[in-house]
C-alpha cells in the first residue's frame, strides 16, 4: 500500500488530536515501520489497519467509523491534489463510474506495482447507481467514506447503502447510491 495513504492518515489524526498524541500512539502501536512513512514508499495494509485501530482507541471511535472519516479526508485530498479528474464530471455518478477505467488507469501508469481495488458500476436510470467494491484489503468503510465525500463534493443529496458481500474470496461490498428526489 502506498505510503501516501499512511501519511494522510497521520495528517488527519494530527489535525484532530495533535502531533503529540499521534507520536504517543505511534510509540505504543508496535508497527513494523516504527511509524515512519514516506509518501512514495510501500507498506503493508495490515500496518494501516493496526494504525487505524490504535487511533480509534485513542479517540474512542470504531475502526469502521475511523475508516469512513478517513475516506472523507482522502477524497478532499484527491480533489486538491488531482483536480483534473473532477473537472469534467457532471455529477457524483460520473465520478464514481470513472474510478476503474480512468482514475485507476492513470494511477497504474505512475505506480505499476500498486494493487488497487476493483470497482464495477451499473446505473439504473438517472437516480440510482450500484457500485461493487472488491479488494484484498479490508477497507470497505474507507470506500464508503470516499463515496459519501464524492456525493457531498458534487452537492447532490443522496443516500448510500452498503451491504457486505459474504462468501467472497476478497473483501467486498455492494453500494447502492440513490439520489434524493
Amino acid at each position: 500500500m502506498k505510503g501516501m495513504v499512511f501519511v494522510e492518515l497521520l495528517n488527519m489524526a494530527e489535525a484532530a488530536i495533535g502531533e503529540d498524541a499521534v507520536d504517543e500512539i505511534l510509540d505504543r502501536a508496535e508497527l513494523a515501520s516504527d511509524g515512519a512513512y514516506s509518501a512514495v514508499g510501500n507498506y503493508s495494509c495490515s500496518e494501516l489497519i493496526k494504525l487505524v485501530e490504535a487511533i480509534g482507541l485513542h479517540v474512542k471511535a470504531s475502526p469502521e467509523d475511523l475508516q469512513t472519516q478517513f475516506g472523507h479526508w482522502m477524497f478532499r485530498r484527491f480533489v486538491e491534489g488531482y483536480p483534473g479528474f473532477f473537472t469534467d464530471k457532471a455529477d457524483a455518478f460520473d465520478m464514481l463510474e470513472a474510478i476503474e477505467n480512468e482514475v485507476h488507469v492513470e494511477v497504474r501508469k505512475l505506480y505499476p506495482e500498486v494493487e488497487l481495488p476493483h470497482f464495477s458500476t451499473e446505473r439504473f436510470g438517472g437516480d440510482r447507481l450500484q457500485m461493487v467494491y472488491r479488494s484484498e484489503r479490508p477497507l470497505t468503510h474507507f470506500c464508503l467514506g470516499l463515496i459519501q465525500a464524492c456525493i457531498t463534493h458534487f452537492g447532490e443529496p443522496a443516500e448510500v447503502d452498503m451491504v457486505p458481500l459474504e462468501g467472497e474470496s476478497q473483501h467486498a461490498a455492494e453500494f447502492t447510491i440513490r439520489k434524493a428526489a
